[in-house]
């Protein structure tokens, strides 16, 4: 009886050790974060979920940037990060590069309950542009090849939906590289029109670049719109402990209301948005399944010279 109190009470004294036990091979967590907006945005809106991690985990967390949306990809495809920030078809394309060696675990969620946005076309409003069939034979450009509203969804529903094949259709197709060089270019003149994506009118990529004074307001106006969209999720590698991944799932969870003012940043947060991100909700790879079709598809398109 004393060897199995013993035992009992040693297994008990074990537990903690055990759950804390990843943090002895992970002592630096690095997540990446998409290239959807210049840099020095990107780490100032990043920041405050870097410094709320690194209390609540105990350990050193450093933020990963890529100069395109395939840099972030292979990084968590060659273990260099351990979780990332990633859109809907950039994490079917993270799927695809690691054979399923990913996991999803939370999406944004708004303020009624949806966890979407969408793929838009835009065009400077005196281009004389007013629909996606007026744009025949000009310069249209995707965000990145890798982007779900910037390229993957438009692509997809130009070619099924709309019965436009960017490549015939359009005089040039090119890649802007990021949602806000999309739309700088549309500004400056440099492409006619341009994907991206908005979650509501209020409040999207082209919205926010006004509101930071990067393009004058009521230049830019919305041309095509697509079906709702599930935003993408905080992703990370299978291979690493289940217990890592569940504790920083929740502590990505805690940061909602831990610091109100950080997630405010994180989410870009505008007050005249009727309809704002107010937390995370749990996800699943069955989720993102039909996006993983999707960019199956596409990449079968470009194969046949489509």
């Amino acid at each position: 009886m004393r060897f199995i109190t013993t035992a009992v009470l040693a297994a008990s004294l074990a537990a903690p050790a055990l759950a804390e036990g990843w943090k002895d091979d992970y002592q630096v967590l690095k997540f990446g974060v998409l290239s959807g907006e210049n840099e020095k945005d990107r780490i100032a809106r990043y920041t405050p979920l870097e410094t709320f991690l690194e209390a609540e985990l105990g350990i050193e967390v450093e933020i990963f940037t890529a100069g395109n949306y395939d840099g972030v990809i292979q990084a968590l495809a060659a273990d260099q990060i351990e979780i990332a920030r990633l859109g809907s078809s950039s994490y079917a394309a993270a799927y695809t590069a690691t054979n399923g060696g990913v996991v999803p675990t939370l999406t944004d969620v708004k303020k009624d309950g949806t966890t979407g946005y969408y793929s838009i076309v835009v065009t400077r409003c005196d281009s004389g542009i007013k629909s996606l069939a007026d744009a025949e034979g000009k310069v249209h450009a995707f965000a990145d090849p890798d982007s779900t509203s910037g390229y993957a969804v438009p692509y997809w529903n130009m070619v099924n939906k709309e019965n436009i094949v960017p490549e015939e259709f359009f005089g040039t197709v090119t890649f802007g590289g990021s949602h806000e060089a999309d739309v700088q270019g549309v500004f400056n003149g440099t492409f006619d029109t341009a994907a991206t994506y908005q979650n509501n009118d209020v409040n999207g990529i082209y919205q926010r670049m006004e509101a930071k004074g990067m393009i004058e307001p009521g230049q830019i106006c919305k041309i095509w719109q697509s079906p709702e969209i599930t935003t993408g999720p905080w992703t990370f590698r299978k291979n690493l402990p289940e217990a890592m991944i569940e504790d920083v799932t929740v502590a990505l969870e805690k940061f909602v209301t831990a610091d109100e003012e950080g997630f405010k940043l994180y989410s870009s947060f505008d007050p005249e948005d009727t309809n704002p991100k107010v937390g995370f909700q749990r996800v699943d790879a069955e989720r993102y399944q039909w996006i993983v079709d999707m960019r199956a598809w596409i990449k079968k398109q470009r194969r046949a010279g489509s």
